[in-house]
């Protein structure tokens, strides 16, 4: 059957190509990355509500060409949320039929904003992004990120970590939304800065790849406007179909790899352990920055 019609939410949906198939090592059709999204859509849903939504399509599978697309199509029914930014409109990817339909039109990969599009200028979160500049080093990130995180307690701010769904973690720190980026990025850039003087050999700061080597490379640059991260419970285009996934920190200290969690088990480990990003999307219990600001201002490196 090229074609099965639905019902989501009571609007009309027809899944195209429903049998074709998008991860060809793992056999994961278009149909069951739909089957994944609808079970998990409950805890992907309030990261990605009322943010700007940038989509990774690949129409023909995760290995042939990528289509990265920020603007509303055409084509969309006139029901899928929306919100105008400078030259376009961006879908809000709000609810379940939404999700379904943006899938259908093969968004692999969805990615969102530090912002809500309400709130364009004000970041709900610190975040970090740890990316190896070689393959096979995971271990290093595993280790970073420990670092990372004892850093971050040790000025009182709470923090969770997940995969990026690729080769990287990022650890996130839910704030009050009343703070600039240039605000954070003060935060971000001594933290970071901080860790490159107490693991020179293992970090670097470094954005061009090739002066990298083999050192991990912190992102603090990527929390600013407009710019993404993978949303979370959001495949990737990856060979196992990987998610991108919420990770406890003693998991971190016992060790993994990104692979381990896939479109094949996260929505029984969800269940299982309930979604360990949840203070993330939380409405209270968000940090004040004013005292690490302080703090930074004090003690500039």
């Amino acid at each position: 059957m090229d074609s099965i019609p639905i019902a989501i939410e009571d609007k009309e949906i027809v899944l195209t190509n429903p049998h074709k198939v998008l991860w060809p090592e793992v056999g994961v059709t278009k149909l069951d990355y739909i089957q994944y999204l609808i079970h998990i859509s409950p805890y992907l849903l309030p990261y990605t509500k009322n943010r700007l939504l940038m989509m990774w399509r690949f129409p023909d599978g995760i290995e042939a060409s990528r289509i990265v697309q920020k603007s509303v199509p055409q084509h969309a029914p006139a029901w899928i949320p929306r919100a105008f930014y400078k030259d376009k409109f961006y879908i809000l990817l709000n609810d379940l039929a939404t999700l379904v339909w943006v899938a259908n039109y093969a968004a692999i990969e969805l990615h969102v904003p530090f912002t809500r599009h309400d709130q364009p200028d004000t970041p709900t979160d610190i975040a970090f992004d740890l990316d190896p500049s070689v393959p096979d080093a995971f271990e290093t990130v595993l280790d970073v990120a420990l670092q990372l995180h004892d850093v971050l307690n040790s000025l009182g701010l709470a923090n969770y970590a997940k995969t990026s769904g690729a080769t990287g973690l990022q650890i996130f720190v839910p704030i009050q939304p009343q703070y600039t980026f240039e605000q954070t990025r003060k935060i971000t850039k001594f933290i970071a800065q901080y860790l490159l003087q107490k693991m020179p050999k293992l970090v670097t700061l470094e954005r061009s790849v090739k002066n990298r080597g083999d050192k991990l490379y912190i992102d603090y640059l990527q929390l600013w406007k407009m710019r993404t991260l993978s949303a979370v419970y959001s495949v990737r285009a990856t060979a196992k179909a990987s998610v991108s996934t919420p990770v406890t920190w003693s998991e971190i200290a016992r060790g993994f790899l990104p692979s381990d969690f896939t479109v094949f088990n996260v929505v029984d480990r969800v269940a299982q352990h309930g979604d360990l990003f949840a203070p993330i999307a939380a409405k209270d219990s968000r940090e004040s920055l004013d005292a690490i600001l302080q703090f930074v201002a004090q003690h500039k490196m």
